[in-house]
């Protein structure tokens, strides 16, 4: 049974539409647009002012690989949507096929390439439709201050790379069967998102890897839901929330609702031959649903209270964070 609530109640009644440009965007159509492809659109962007600047993509898919450079000024991009608050109303979507296999590390992979800070992207549909078999991102986040809201993110493998920096995910879809949520010292806010996963013999949703003890890296799951992606079949017991890559991993899942394909351990080891729990912290605090009873695996923890927004992307959050996507 899928427990998915795409809208609340509350985002239902604030719900709007966004189906024209804002005044002053660089347009991106597939006919009568400043630019046809969103690439061309990006290469426009002034890398040197501090001033905001704006993208709005009508509705289409675009088959290309997106890069954003590192800008000087704040950046966002909007897709058309006739619901802003809600992934499921999507009208644009970015889809690429590409795998590790072919470049030389993840980043490369990934069909949305995302190097700039104090960037917010709204209502985007974002695939790579390598599918299974090696790592084949669909985005790859490498900077601070970067909001990602009623976006939809779709792989198998290696999904999400929230790499570095602060970065807060409003609202969103993603979906995956391996790792599909990774990185090392991005601190990563996931909120009232839906987390989708696919046939597979034994799945995990994240594998964070911290360096070390004293460098940054924390994922936050608050609000969401953990379920089958639409359409799949998922054994019960067959996913984790998480296995470390580093024995210094940090995710929490925290008042999120999760399915009964979620393991009774709930967690995993990196491999038997490196286990990699010594010094992890996965916790979880007043999850609901099947996924959420259960023995946890030894190297749990059950926290006393909800890790604060505060905790993870600092007091000045709201400063840049788009608040009505945030539960």
């Amino acid at each position: 049974m899928r427990i998915f609530s795409i809208v609340s109640l509350a985002a239902s009644a604030l719900a709007a539409s966004r189906t024209t440009a804002p005044s002053g965007s660089i347009v991106v159509a597939k006919s009568g647009g400043d630019y046809s492809t969103i690439s061309d659109a990006i290469s426009a962007l002034d890398t040197s002012i501090s001033d905001t600047q704006t993208i709005f993509i009508e509705e289409g898919t675009y088959t290309e690989q997106v890069y954003i450079p590192e800008l000087s000024g704040k950046l966002i991009i909007y897709g058309q949507t006739e619901d802003d608050t809600s992934y499921s109303s999507n009208t644009v979507t970015i889809t690429f096929d590409l795998s590790l296999e072919q470049v030389s590390d993840d980043d490369e992979s990934a069909t949305l390439r995302n190097w700039a800070a104090k960037s917010s992207i709204y209502n985007i549909n974002v695939v790579n439709s390598y599918g299974e078999g090696h790592q084949a991102l669909a985005l790859s986040a490498y900077n601070t201050q970067q909001g990602y809201y009623a976006c939809n993110f779709t792989g198998f493998q290696d999904t999400v790379l929230a790499e570095t920096g602060d970065q807060v995910y409003g609202k969103c879809y993603i979906e995956g069967a391996i790792d599909f949520i990774f990185g090392q010292t991005g601190n990563g806010w996931f909120d009232s998102c839906d987390i989708g996963v696919l046939k597979y013999s034994e799945g995990t949703i994240t594998a964070q890897g911290r360096p070390s003890s004293s460098d940054e890296g924390y994922y936050v799951f608050s609000e969401c839901t953990v379920d089958a992606a639409s359409g799949e079949d998922i054994g019960e017991g067959t996913y984790y929330l998480g296995r470390p890559w580093t024995e210094y991993a940090r995710v929490v899942f925290q008042n999120t609702v999760l399915s009964d394909a979620i393991n009774s351990a709930g967690w995993i080891e990196w491999s038997s031959s490196e286990p990699n729990t010594e010094d992890v912290l996965f916790g979880e605090f007043d999850n609901s649903g099947d996924g959420a009873e259960g023995t946890r695996a030894s190297f749990a923890t059950t926290l006393s209270a909800a890790i604060p927004i505060t905790y993870i992307l600092g007091s000045d959050y709201k400063d840049w964070v788009d608040t009505s996507y945030i539960s």
